[in-house]
This record gives structure tokens, sequence and C-alpha cells, in this order.
């Protein structure tokens, strides 16, 4: 369980790509403190921890994974949005996230808006009924708040913090991000009566 809250930017520094798509991510936190088997969000994908080492850690990605999320892409280089899993007691001051993507949002449009930048993205037919005004999504694991919402688009607003802090600073027209949709909209929708 995560809270959007980026912690830090890290940098794949290496990869082996097998069955398994092994990822060594650099990074400033305190690697001698990440257990193995220690779960953190890469980009808005709870991966599992397999070997740490001074700087860095890895992670390995299924092939699933890879088919759901923009791992595939990823080089040595790419930034990466980083986020240890919460422990109990801890501060939620994003909203509860899983690290379980449900899709890629393509970034439709990026603009100046005053102080912030605008961002607004399309979603596969699936997910927009999921998306609220208001309401909350995870973009590469932050935690965002949704301005407005229409069919499969919605926009959100970046503030200068969160565009130094994460890879929103490099993002561009066409690119895809990683896309969780709220938790509790997820579970609304499984409750309410199906219409055939």
């Amino acid at each position: 369980m995560f809270t959007g809250i980026i912690t830090d930017l890290g940098r794949v520094r290496r990869l082996h790509r097998a069955d398994l798509l092994d990822l060594t991510i650099a990074t400033s936190f305190d690697t001698s403190t990440i257990p193995l088997g220690a779960s953190i969000a890469c980009s808005g994908a709870c991966l599992t921890v397999v070997a740490i080492e001074p700087g860095a850690f890895t992670v390995q990605a299924s092939a699933e994974t890879m088919a759901c999320t923009t791992l595939a892409e990823w080089q040595e280089g790419t930034p990466v949005n980083l986020e240890k899993s919460l422990r109990l007691g801890d501060e939620v001051g994003g909203h509860l996230v899983l690290g379980h993507v449900d899709g890629l949002a393509r970034i439709a449009e990026r603009r100046s808006e005053a102080e912030s930048v605008r961002f607004v993205f399309e979603v596969p037919e699936g997910l927009g009924p999921f998306i609220a005004p208001k309401g909350s999504v995870a973009l590469d694991g932050v935690s965002l708040t949704v301005n407005e919402a229409s069919g499969n688009r919605f926009g959100v607003n970046i503030i200068p913090h969160t565009l130094s802090c994460t890879n929103f600073r490099q993002a561009h027209p066409g690119q895809q991000m990683n896309l969780e949709i709220d938790l509790i909209a997820r579970y609304v929708a499984r409750l309410l009566p199906q219409t055939p």
C-alpha cells in the first residue's frame, strides 16, 4: 500500500531482459535499510526488491507486468518515481494507492497554466467511467486530483514542486504513463449491478 507521494526520483542504472526483466534502479534511499522482499512503487508499479547494492536496488518484472505498464520501454537512465510502502501509522498524504496499474494513459496535451502545468490525458474506453472530477488518480505513482473529466479524457494540474520532484518534468505529449484508478471507484463499480 502506498500514498502516491513520491519520495525519490531514481534512474534505471542497469537492466537485463530475459524471462523476467531485472531492473537496477539508482536511488538516494539508504539502501542498507531496504530489506530483500520489500515492496517499492516504481513509477506506480509495485515491485519486489530482490537485491540491494550501495545507492541502488534491483526489482524484477514479469511478462504480465511489462504488458500492462510502461516498464517494457524503460532504458538505462529512465527516470523512475519511487515510493516505499506505507507502515502502519504513516501519514496518508495523497490517497490510498495499491501499485496495481490498471492501464496506460497517454498525454494528449501539456501547457502552462499560471504557475502550474496542465496535462490532459486520454485513457482506454473502459477506464474513463472510473475517473471523476475532484476524484483521485495515480499517474506513474503520483497521487493527483482530477480537474475535469469527459469521456476518455481528463485533466490534472501539476504544481512546481511536483514538477521538480517527479518524472513529470520531462513528460511530453504522446508519452504514456502508468494509470491506477481510485481504489474506491474500483469497488463501487464492482458492487453496482451490471447492465447487459
